[in-house]
C-alpha cells in the first residue's frame, strides 16, 4: 500500500492537471475607410458586437477620429466569428470595411 506522502504527491498532481488556465483575449478590431457609412459601423456594433446605441456611435467616432478602434475583446474563437460575420455583411453591403484581430496587450 502507499504511503500517505505518496498519495498525497498524487493528489496534488491530480489537482495540478485539472486547473486549467485563462483563455487568452483577442481584440476585434475596425479600421477606418472613406467609404463604409458611420450608419453601417454603428449598426454592426450593435447587431454583431451587442453594444448599446451610445457605445456603439462612440466606438465609431473613435475608428472615424484615430483610424482604428476596439469593437470588443473575445476569446480567439469568438473574435474570429465576430470578425468574420462583420466582413460578411460589410461585402453583402459592398462596404470596404477592414476588420482585423489582435491579441488583448498588443500595441494597437
Amino acid at each position: 500500500m502507499p504511503s500517505p506522502s505518496v498519495l498525497d504527491q498524487v493528489r496534488d498532481d491530480v489537482r495540478e492537471q485539472q486547473r486549467t488556465d485563462t483563455p487568452r483575449l483577442w481584440r476585434v478590431l475596425l479600421h477606418n475607410d472613406d467609404y463604409t457609412t458611420q450608419e453601417f459601423v454603428v449598426w454592426v456594433l450593435e447587431e454583431v458586437f451587442h453594444r448599446t446605441r451610445s457605445e456603439a456611435h462612440a466606438i465609431m467616432m473613435h475608428v472615424h477620429t484615430t483610424g482604428m478602434g476596439v469593437a470588443g475583446v473575445y476569446t480567439r474563437d469568438v473574435a474570429e466569428t465576430r470578425q468574420r460575420q462583420t466582413l460578411k455583411l460589410a461585402e453583402q453591403e459592398q462596404y470596404p470595411l477592414q476588420v482585423s484581430i489582435e491579441p488583448e496587450g498588443a500595441s494597437a
